[in-house]
């Protein structure tokens, strides 16, 4: 197991992708803290899940948003396990899609915040409790193209996400390695939610891999670049897409 001995945080763990990244750091023998915000019972889940596996797992509730929130899962991950080596920033959001005329101050503010300004959070409360390890930002393909209709407050915090990743790689290296990830279509409820489902078989009929993501393509990512496997890349961001946006 490459991550025995190591704890995790994974952010937005009570369901899709954080669940999935959650499960698989934990198979790969890493303690996990896992947040969540309105999902107890996903939570609940995914602690359940990583205890099957024989592994040790802790859920906390907070709104990563609120720098109280963010030190209260730091000091239950400490008091829990004794320190942080991973940190994945999974949480966040869309909200709704909404064009810039449609926009209102309040709505841009709380897509920043919850995708933006929670990485920062994190990262910063993690800082004095990580002398070493690995940061895994969960940014979005929508960083890269704009993302689609009303996704331009969405789109523009994954940018941001990206460029905070250089920039942090740059800064806390070489003790610790910052990398992101770029996910397309991933088969989850943030697309259950905001795109059609028409969109979504065009999407896969145009794929050169001929199908979505799933949650489980993005952790076993994620896991590799929190693992000593990465250990010469630092600062990417890495497209995770079916082949639909090459960079």
């Amino acid at each position: 197991m490459k991550l025995q001995g190591k704890t995790a945080i994974v952010t937005g763990g009570g369901r899709d992708i954080g669940r999935a990244c959650a499960v698989k750091l934990a198979a790969e023998g890493a303690n996990v803290a896992i947040n969540y915000f309105a999902s107890s019972a996903g939570a609940e889940e995914t602690v359940k899940q990583i205890k099957a596996l024989g592994g040790k797992a802790i859920a906390v509730q907070g709104d990563l948003s609120k720098a109280v929130d963010v030190e209260t899962l730091v000091t239950r991950t400490l008091e829990a396990f004794g320190g942080v080596d991973i940190l994945v920033n999974n949480a966040g959001g869309l909200i709704a899609r909404k064009t810039i005329a449609e926009m209102s101050l309040e709505h841009w503010q709380a897509v920043m915040d919850l995708n933006l300004t929670s990485t920062f959070l994190m990262i910063k409360a993690c800082l004095p409790h990580m002398p070493s390890g690995a940061i895994v930002n969960i940014a979005s393909q929508a960083g890269r193209d704009g993302g689609g209709p009303g996704a331009i407050a969405y789109a523009t915090s994954k940018g941001a996400v990206m460029t905070m990743t250089r920039g942090l790689a740059k800064e806390l290296g070489p003790k610790i390695r910052v990398n992101a990830l770029c996910p397309g279509m991933i088969d989850t409820d943030f697309h259950n939610i905001f795109t059609k489902d028409e969109v979504r078989r065009n999407v896969e009929a145009a794929s050169p891999v001929k199908r979505q993501g799933t949650s489980e393509d993005v952790a076993n990512l994620v896991s590799f670049l929190a693992s000593d496997d990465a250990a010469f890349i630092t600062g990417a961001n890495v497209d995770i897409n079916g082949g639909m946006l090459f960079s």
